[in-house]
Protein backbone atom coordinates (compact mmCIF):
# COMPACT_ATOMS: atom_id res chain seq x y z
CA UNK A 1 0.00 0.00 0.00
CA UNK A 2 1.36 3.68 -1.21
CA UNK A 3 1.85 5.69 1.61
CA UNK A 4 -0.41 9.23 1.30
CA UNK A 5 1.05 12.04 2.88
CA UNK A 6 -0.27 15.16 3.91
CA UNK A 7 0.02 18.70 4.66
CA UNK A 8 -1.30 22.08 5.66
CA UNK A 9 -3.15 23.86 3.13
CA UNK A 10 -1.24 26.91 4.97
CA UNK A 11 1.94 25.61 3.42
CA UNK A 12 3.45 29.31 1.64
CA UNK A 13 4.49 27.14 -1.37
CA UNK A 14 1.73 26.33 -4.15
CA UNK A 15 4.31 24.07 -5.07
CA UNK A 16 4.38 22.00 -1.83
CA UNK A 17 8.47 22.06 -1.69
CA UNK A 18 8.47 23.99 1.53
CA UNK A 19 5.92 22.18 4.53
CA UNK A 20 5.84 19.58 6.68
CA UNK A 21 3.73 16.38 5.73
CA UNK A 22 2.22 13.68 7.68
CA UNK A 23 0.74 10.44 6.44
CA UNK A 24 -0.21 7.08 8.91
CA UNK A 25 1.22 3.95 8.01
CA UNK A 26 0.83 0.37 9.73
CA UNK A 27 -0.75 2.51 13.41
CA UNK A 28 2.01 4.60 13.42
CA UNK A 29 2.17 8.20 12.07
CA UNK A 30 5.04 9.92 10.00
CA UNK A 31 6.62 12.91 9.26
CA UNK A 32 8.52 14.63 6.61
CA UNK A 33 10.27 17.80 5.09
CA UNK A 34 8.54 17.82 1.91
CA UNK A 35 11.77 18.94 0.35
CA UNK A 36 13.71 16.05 1.79
CA UNK A 37 11.51 12.91 1.37
CA UNK A 38 14.20 10.76 2.02
CA UNK A 39 13.80 11.58 5.73
CA UNK A 40 11.36 10.16 7.92
CA UNK A 41 10.48 10.40 11.37
CA UNK A 42 8.38 7.64 13.05
CA UNK A 43 6.47 8.95 16.04
CA UNK A 44 3.33 7.90 17.82
CA UNK A 45 -0.20 9.16 18.03
CA UNK A 46 -0.12 10.52 21.53
CA UNK A 47 2.95 12.60 20.88
CA UNK A 48 1.60 14.10 18.22
CA UNK A 49 -1.29 14.71 20.40
CA UNK A 50 0.92 16.32 22.42
CA UNK A 51 2.48 18.44 19.95
CA UNK A 52 -0.74 19.72 17.95
CA UNK A 53 -2.34 20.65 21.66
CA UNK A 54 0.84 22.70 22.67
CA UNK A 55 0.64 24.25 18.70
CA UNK A 56 -2.55 25.24 19.17
CA UNK A 57 -2.15 27.50 22.61
CA UNK A 58 0.64 29.05 20.99
CA UNK A 59 3.97 27.23 22.35
CA UNK A 60 6.24 27.71 19.46
CA UNK A 61 4.59 30.57 18.28
CA UNK A 62 8.01 32.83 18.89
CA UNK A 63 9.78 30.00 16.84
CA UNK A 64 7.60 31.20 13.21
Amino acid sequence: MEIQWRRSSKSSNAEGSDCLELAEHEGEILLRESDRPDVVVLTSRAKLRAFLGGAKEGEFDDLA
